[in-house]
């Protein structure tokens, strides 16, 4: 068994290299920066160079408080949503180039989905600050709002909603996540009528702390089911699309946001977890990799998942290159790019597959 420091002995080796690191300063950070630029992280089949400064915009003109979630769409645009009203949305190529920006509405811009309706694209906004969801198309012309669950009997006035995060079913059906709210996953038809809800707060298999994404999952096409994050709980909760808990996925140590499938795999931006060699949780988050079988393969900047008789053990963050991994979006050439909440305004980071 190894000796731990005591607290007396910790202080003095911490105070020491904090010293050091300052003395050291204009050379270690410049260099720390650029080997962190082309830096290859990841486990396995999943490896990826970290490309810092994919994203880099004018920030007087094109300012960014937290960049909070992105989609691809059909044409290969990557489209990003961040609650800086100047420009809520700012559409990239895959070069990193800004293509578009628009949005000027929504102070809590958060949850971003794409919908495509038969060829025909429509976008997701989720505000859990105005506390509605709306619908538009890609030039972000308003179609649908989704409001507060009172006013169709759902909710009580005093309930709070603050949604963070939808996703459309297979015969259009819209799923609410109330992840900042009261933890409630409302369903309402394409029109925008409500049917009914699943879920709440607490500790039991079908109920969520923080239910912040949610995405339908047709990796078995023949019965697509819905998979819920419970971030609080460091778990996926899978359902029937009519809202009948299955299963969970836990992930120890890793507060996950939106669960995101590209084919067969299942990626996921981890907000927090606690660092590897202190028990902290600040600007400690990586992203996380699964397999079809919901099986952890690669933590691009946490540790390397490890199962012993067949559980996953303690996930934390390994390289200190990301903050706070909010969300991921992936290209068709399995490139990932991660948008970061409470990341002193950076713009988006992608991770470039090797």
């Amino acid at each position: 068994m190894t000796d731990k420091p005591s607290r007396r002995e910790f202080t003095k080796v911490a105070a020491t290299t904090l010293a050091a690191t300052f003395t050291l300063k204009p050379f270690y950070i410049l260099h720390a920066q650029s080997k962190q630029n082309e830096e290859i992280i990841g486990h396995g089949n999943h490896r990826y160079r970290v490309k810092q400064g994919w994203g880099n915009l004018d920030a007087s003109k094109f300012p960014v408080n937290n960049c909070h979630e992105m989609v691809q769409d059909s044409k290969g645009r990557l489209i990003m949503i961040g609650d800086e009203v100047k420009n809520n949305i700012l559409i990239y190529d895959r070069s990193g180039k800004l293509l578009d920006s628009w949005g000027h509405d929504f102070p809590g811009g958060h949850g971003l989905t794409l919908w495509n309706a038969n060829g025909e694209e429509f976008l997701f906004i989720c505000d859990p600050n105005l506390g509605k969801v709306f619908k538009t198309d890609l030039k972000g012309k308003v179609l649908l709002t989704i409001e507060h669950p009172s006013k169709v009997g759902a909710y009580q006035e005093k309930d709070p909603f603050k949604p963070t995060e939808t996703a459309v079913g297979p015969d259009g059906t819209i799923y609410v996540a109330d992840g900042y709210g009261s933890q409630w996953i409302l369903r309402y038809s394409p029109t925008g009528q409500y049917i009914d809800k699943f879920g709440g707060s607490g500790d039991g298999d079908a109920q969520f702390s923080t239910a912040h994404g949610i995405t339908v999952d047709y990796r078995n096409k023949a019965n697509p089911t819905l998979l819920v994050t419970s971030r609080a709980h460091n778990s996926f909760k899978r359902f029937t699309l009519d809202g009948k808990y299955i299963s969970t996925i836990f992930l120890p140590g890793a507060f996950v946001c939106r669960p995101v499938i590209k084919e067969q795999t299942l990626y996921a931006g981890v907000c927090w977890s606690r660092l590897r060699y202190l028990n902290q949780t600040n600007n400690s988050g990586f992203v996380t990799i699964l397999d079809k079988n919901d099986q952890v393969i690669s933590n691009p900047g946490g540790t390397k998942p490890e199962y012993r008789n067949n559980e996953l053990q303690l996930m934390v963050q390994d390289k200190p290159i990301f903050m706070h991994c909010h969300d991921v979006c992936v290209d068709n050439d399995h490139n990932i790019y991660v948008c970061q909440w409470n990341a002193k305004k950076t713009y988006p980071i992608k991770l470039e597959r090797v």
